[in-house]
């Protein structure tokens, strides 16, 4: 059985890889990572936390997932950043995706929240979903 964490990950880069729009707003290609590219310039998302629970019914397995979408700008292109962001909201919220092993029940976006890394001062914002998937 495929793990609902990877399946949902697999599912989002699917969609994001076909968005051509979110891909100009990246630079040309996307850049979602599961870790920070070495030396890359910003502008890139990064897969962040990810919590899966138990959410089973007498009748079937499943989980809720919170999972997070960090998008990374460069000092000053808070704007940018802000745009990567609600495009991925927009293409994701209650989005129809197929999962590997799993039956996505619904996908929302439920948070969008901005902040100034103290440290490197880029810019970054935090784009949390939910999810509920059952296993097929």
């Amino acid at each position: 059985m495929t793990s609902p964490v990877l399946a949902l990950r697999r599912a989002i880069l699917d969609i994001a890889e076909t968005d051509g729009e979110l891909k100009a707003l990246m630079g040309g290609a996307l850049r979602l990572h599961d870790e920070p590219p070495r030396a890359a310039a910003p502008v890139y998302a990064l897969f962040g936390d990810v919590t899966a629970e138990d959410w089973s019914t007498d009748f079937d397995r499943g989980h809720e997932q919170s999972l997070n979408l960090v998008v990374w700008a460069e000092r000053g292109s808070a704007r940018t950043a802000l745009a990567v962001a609600e495009h991925f909201a927009a293409i994701l919220d209650d989005a129809p995706l197929m999962l590997d092993g799993h039956r996505l029940i619904n996908l929302r976006v439920t948070e969008l929240a901005s902040a100034r890394d103290k440290d490197t001062q880029l810019t970054r914002v935090t784009l949390r979903l939910r999810a509920v998937t059952e296993v097929e």
